[in-house]
């Protein structure tokens, strides 16, 4: 009887620990992230796997493993992500979303993570152009981008909107637009790609930041994320993505 009793009071603390230790692990938090993946090399569809790849998406990936979250990337055209995040459609976006006023009052935003800017890209064989200054005629950007906003500050140009950044630089080689203006690094990668055709001209002529954009009313989550941002930082590997993808 005395051996029952004990084997009671163990198995009563033995439970008791279980339920204790699952009190303490929480379960990761479910977050639906929107993204634009047609922005290389930041973030895009690889062709030969299918999944959406880049820096952006390591980063989040970085976050999520930091911060306990769940991820769930959403592929969507930029125009339906900022309205999105606008409307509270999805909890968060990570797109090379520069952070600007106009954004901020719709949605919330992280601290920054990249610091990128706007280039002019021409045609290899222009010998007319040479910065943003002198540029004349159509130039073509992503529609709702500060790419798109930049060129309808230039006199002399009109600007010519694309839904993907890709659509802008085949009509540039095509020879159905004069220049294409969009950040830094999605330049010289197109460049990159294309050596023979295209080159950037001038210099770099904006100084922009990129947040992750995260619906109103989702504070806690803005703030897992910014502390994950943090830590990323502090272990160098937003230096280390930008290495793998931005070289």
């Amino acid at each position: 009887m005395k051996k029952l009793v004990l084997l009671s009071l163990i198995l009563v603390v033995l439970g008791s620990l279980v339920v204790g230790a699952s009190s303490c692990s929480s379960a990761p938090l479910k977050v639906q992230v929107a993204t634009d993946a047609t922005w290389f090399p930041f973030e895009y569809v690889d062709s030969e796997t299918g999944e959406i790849v880049g820096f952006d998406i390591d980063v989040m990936n970085a976050i999520a493993l930091r911060a306990n979250l769940d991820i769930e990337f959403i592929n969507v055209a930029w125009d339906p992500l900022l309205a999105g995040m606008a409307q509270g459609t999805y909890d968060c976006a990570i797109s090379s979303i520069t952070i600007t006023a106009e954004r901020a009052e719709q949605m919330l935003f992280s601290t920054p993570y990249f610091t990128a800017g706007q280039i002019v890209v021409v045609l290899k064989s222009n010998t007319t152009f040479t910065s943003k200054d002198n540029l004349t005629g159509d130039v073509g950007a992503q529609l709702g981008t500060t790419g798109a906003m930049e060129v309808e500050k230039l006199s002399g140009c009109t600007l010519k909107n694309y839904d993907e950044i890709g659509l802008a630089f085949q009509d540039l080689m095509n020879g159905q637009i004069s220049a294409v203006i969009c950040d830094v690094p999605v330049a010289r990668g197109y460049v990159a790609a294309n050596p023979d055709e295209l080159k950037t001209i001038g210099e770099m002529f904006t100084t922009e930041q990129y947040g992750i954009a995260v619906a109103k009313g989702k504070e806690d989550l803005l703030a897992k994320i910014n502390a994950a941002i943090q830590a990323i930082i502090n272990e160098g590997l937003i230096e280390e993505y930008s290495l793998r993808w931005l070289s």
